[in-house]
């Protein structure tokens, strides 16, 4: 295994993804464009974008403002939505301080009742998502709130709605995540020539960019990455178990899973979740005069665990596990989390049968006292890859 000779990303930012991110989010808001505070990748990018509008995902992957959650939350909720309302009554999640507006999506029981804790906080839109996405009358549904969404942003924000603009924002979207996809492809070779922590890294900033920005900066990253397959280096040897982690969101504090992994040896492939590829794929159909009505139809396709049913998910990880060659498959679920919790045990079915591969479901928390139990598991199932993976 060989160390990469120079950082794969370098746009002006310094430091962890968080802080490069709050440092473009700053710039920004300096500039002129307002924040809204976002939680969940439905929130429509492509509006906020179009409209002028700088989106700021929200602290949540922390167990320091846990406690303070718990004087008012229950402690055997989501520690996602605790941690979420614990940076914001104790005042600390900077992204909270420089957003306006809060965006807000139905996407489980916890977070509806959380939104109501902080709705006289600053202006809150909480956008109703219909969670069965194939019935008649979903897409009109969630277009209706995202045209909404819109009214509420130029009602609050002083921001216009213009549909030229965002047709074009959706051209720039759909290449960024080409792009995106293009830079992926190199965690799919043998030897995976991209980490864990770049591609985290890389997901954070496109998340938070502006089409254009994000195009502008990884637009150098193929080339950069092809250096890599060319000179011989890689993220880990040949082989290394590769492994692909599904299921909740993944950051800060619940990074620990990803860095197990690569402690007992292997390699960590693909995030399969909102804070890795899951934002990333796909396109929103263009020019169909009706461009709110085309991003809702791509983002009702997004197969997160609040779906019902979703087997979009099992057929994108039967592409995924094609096209990135794992060895094996862990599943994150984070405790309390009910629907990825539930989920779990249809996707390992078809990992296991369908796809073949041992699967590990991991059930944990943001705090660190699992880390020997969780240590152990990992290392006992890449184990029975290794002779397969050497050979």
């Amino acid at each position: 295994m060989q160390t990469f000779d120079q950082p794969l990303m370098n746009d002006g930012f310094d430091g962890e993804p968080a802080k490069r991110v709050l440092q473009y989010v700053k710039a920004r808001k300096a500039a002129g464009s307002p924040v809204a505070g976002i939680y969940c990748g439905y929130a429509p990018m492509e509006l906020f974008h179009a409209m002028d509008v700088t989106p700021a995902v929200l602290c949540a992957f922390s167990a320091v403002p846990i406690p303070a959650a718990e004087t008012v939350l229950p402690a055997n909720l989501c520690p996602l939505i605790k941690s979420s309302y614990g940076f914001i009554i104790e005042g600390t999640c900077p992204f909270f301080g420089l957003a306006q507006v809060v965006i807000a999506e139905t996407t489980c029981d916890g977070k509806k009742k959380m939104f109501e804790l902080i709705a006289d906080i600053k202006p809150l839109f909480v956008m109703d998502l219909p969670q069965l996405p194939d019935r008649g009358g979903a897409q009109h549904q969630w277009r209706g709130m995202i045209r909404s969404l819109a009214g509420f942003l130029g009602a609050n924000l002083g921001v216009a709605y213009d549909e030229e603009r965002l047709e074009s924002t959706i051209v720039a979207s759909n290449r960024r995540n080409r792009l995106m996809q293009e830079i992926f492809d190199f965690a799919a070779r043998v030897p995976s020539v991209l980490s864990w922590q770049e591609i985290y890294d890389i997901g954070f900033f496109a998340q938070a960019a502006t089409p254009q920005d994000a195009i502008e900066r990884l637009a150098p990253l193929p080339e950069k990455l092809q250096r890599r397959v060319d000179t011989g280096q890689c993220a880990a040897p040949a082989s290394a178990p590769r492994v692909l982690v599904s299921g909740c969101p993944i950051g800060g504090d619940a990074t620990k899973i990803y860095r197990l992994v690569e402690e007992a040896g292997g390699v960590v492939v693909l995030p399969d979740n909102c804070t890795g590829i899951k934002s990333f794929v796909g396109q929103i159909e263009e020019n169909t005069g009706d461009p709110c009505g085309a991003i809702a139809r791509r983002y009702l396709e997004i197969p997160c665990a609040c779906m019902t049913p979703n087997e979009r998910r099992l057929t994108a990880l039967s592409q995924m596990i094609a096209d990135f060659k794992p060895d094996a498959v862990i599943d994150f679920v984070l405790q309390s989390c009910h629907g990825y919790n539930v989920e779990s045990a249809k996707v390992g079915v078809h990992v296991k049968e369908t796809c073949g591969l041992p699967f590990l479901k991991i059930e944990s928390d943001y705090s660190q006292s699992d880390l020997g139990q969780l240590r152990t598991r990992i290392e006992a199932m890449l184990e029975t890859r290794r002779p397969a993976a050497v050979a």
